[in-house]
């Protein structure tokens, strides 16, 4: 696969060094980590309305997260794909969400990652495409309706090419992988991950009281031997 490919090569050139994974600071802001091509991330983007820290957007490439870790994404395992399309088309409508999966998934977001960072990853930029991917079932590779969505943020098409646009995204696919997201969305605060679109009230929880993962039961937790193991 291409972009698995083109992954592979940015996470081994940019990854990070391990004590980042580490590193906890106190901040007042949170790093959402997200790419396009997950309707899981479209979902979690209009539920952030409900945090009340700052938000930094950070898109990624999905992909290279799945190649970083060794996994596969939820649309590469037939019944998983089936079962996840399903899940996320009533689960938007539940929300009272607007929600339709575009005519092919996956597709390649690249330049729909690069768009959100030339644009400066503002919110309504990111709102914008989020919105013409998952609102009306359309072709998301579809060069037509992608040259017209960068007009509208005055964005001209040459510049996704641009050095530092391309740095930039394997940077915060670099990032993300470093500080242990292994999927998308997932949110990054004081050093803690947490990840999908339904972690929301954790996260919510966690900002308010940290002890709720800082404890006796959660630290034994992440001590938890292993009593088992898959053969591989």
């Amino acid at each position: 696969m291409a972009l698995r490919a083109c992954a592979r090569e940015w996470i081994t050139v940019h990854t990070l060094p391990f004590f980042s994974i580490l590193t906890v600071m106190a901040t007042s802001s949170i790093d959402w980590y997200f790419d396009f091509v997950s309707p899981y991330s479209y979902i979690c983007f209009h539920r952030l309305a409900g945090i009340s820290s700052v938000i930094n957007y950070k898109p990624v490439l999905f992909a290279g997260l799945l190649e970083h870790w060794g996994q596969k994404g939820p649309a590469e395992v037939p019944v998983k794909r089936r079962w996840t399309y399903r899940w996320c088309t009533w689960w938007a409508q539940a929300l009272g969400i607007p929600f339709r999966f575009p005519a092919a998934h996956p597709f390649n977001p690249l330049q729909h990652l690069r768009l959100a960072l030339a644009a400066g990853c503002t919110p309504s930029a990111v709102h914008k495409i989020f919105d013409v991917i998952w609102r009306g079932g359309g072709d998301a590779g579809d060069q037509e309706t992608f040259s017209q969505l960068c007009r509208e943020l005055s964005i001209e098409p040459a510049a996704l090419s641009a050095p530092q646009i391309k740095d930039a995204l394997r940077k915060n696919t670099a990032e993300a992988a470093a500080r242990g997201v292994f999927g998308v969305p997932s949110f990054v605060v004081d050093g803690e991950v947490f990840w999908g679109a339904d972690s929301i009230e954790f996260l919510k929880a966690f900002l308010a009281d940290p002890a709720v993962l800082r404890n006796e039961e959660m630290r034994r937790l992440d001590a938890l031997p292993v009593a088992a193991a898959r053969r591989i």
